[in-house]
């Protein structure tokens, strides 16, 4: 039995650019093409390797910026060939062009009512199809930041999948009431949640599956216990700025050969790991229980010396 990846892609205006006074035309480039390995690089390398991909894409910092930066890239992924759906930090709704960050509306969608959630959906559907997207039918919270009323709030918009539960951001701001080891879809709250992967990197602590998180060998690691027990799917995290350092002025190395590995793995492995984009609309067996890969003290040692280089090597070279 194959096992589906869905290898995401959060695509967003970072804050961090905005909050560091940069003008519009700066915030893009280090948020969406950071020092040449942001979104053209990766779908250049996506194509190369054959590999399907979801770009969630932000469409809320069009309310002070406007519509053409988001209009840029949905058209750049969607020519690519690769697959547009929502994502959204509420922050950007209250948030004004020069002032380095100090207006913003509250940042994580479970600090919203229901009904708040419901309206800040519809305005983002609207926003990103005005972009130029198909109507959406997947989405993934800014931060993980979803709980049940988040999930009822898509089903009522028409959104079939959610992919916001991070077991290793649980209980906030991952706020879905889900075990934090699920790890395989499950139907909840009107809508199919795809978990992003989580492994256990120490007895009782999880982390998940994102590019700056785990190492290669954790990522081989994880996606062999996956297709040794069988798993429905694995769902996997980047970002438009994640191969670059953070204030997006150099390619983080540590990142970029992280990125290659995983490309490389999953193309070698696309028969028994085919990657698929939301709108193909899978069905999976939504009664499995997947359990998350245990620890392994060398394994996590390793990622930890990386992460060091990465954290005071790649981020601090000039």
């Amino acid at each position: 039995m194959a096992t589906d990846v869905f290898l995401t892609i959060d695509t967003e205006l970072s804050w961090r650019q905005h909050r560091a006074g940069h003008d519009l035309p700066a915030i893009v480039a280090r948020s969406l093409e950071p020092a040449g390995v942001g979104i053209a690089h990766q779908l250049r390398c996506l194509n190369d390797h054959g590999l399907k991909a979801c770009f969630f894409i932000d469409p809320m910092p069009a309310i002070p910026f406007g519509l053409d930066p988001i209009r840029r890239v949905v058209d750049a992924v969607l020519t690519a060939g690769q697959e547009v759906q929502l994502h959204l930090h509420p922050g950007w709704t209250r948030a004004v062009p020069g002032d380095g960050g100090a207006s913003h509306a509250p940042f994580n969608l479970i600090d919203y009512a229901e009904t708040e959630q419901a309206q800040l959906l519809g305005g983002a559907i609207d926003l990103i199809m005005a972009a130029g997207a198909p109507r959406p039918v997947a989405f993934r919270a800014g931060s993980y930041a979803a709980n049940d009323a988040t999930l009822r709030a898509l089903a009522s918009h028409g959104i079939r999948y959610d992919s916001s539960h991070n077991g290793a951001a649980a209980p906030a701001p991952s706020a879905i009431d889900l075990p934090p080891t699920r790890i395989s879809p499950i139907e909840h709250q009107g809508v199919i949640e795809v978990p992003v992967t989580v492994i256990e990197d120490a007895p009782g602590h999880l982390r998940h599956f994102q590019i700056c998180a785990l190492s290669a060998g954790e990522m081989r690691a994880a996606i062999g216990h996956a297709l040794h027990a069988g798993h429905q799917a694995i769902t996997i995290v980047g970002h438009s700025f994640e191969l670059a350092n953070r204030a997006g002025t150099r390619a983080n190395g540590v990142h970029v050969r992280r990125f290659d590995a995983l490309l490389t793995m999953l193309a070698d492995l696309r028969e028994m790991l085919p990657t698929r984009h939301f709108a193909e609309l899978p069905e999976w067996r939504l009664d499995a229980e997947d359990r998350p890969l245990g620890p392994d003290p060398l394994r996590t040692a390793w990622r930890q010396a990386e992460q060091l280089w990465s954290n005071w090597v790649e981020e601090r070279a000039a």
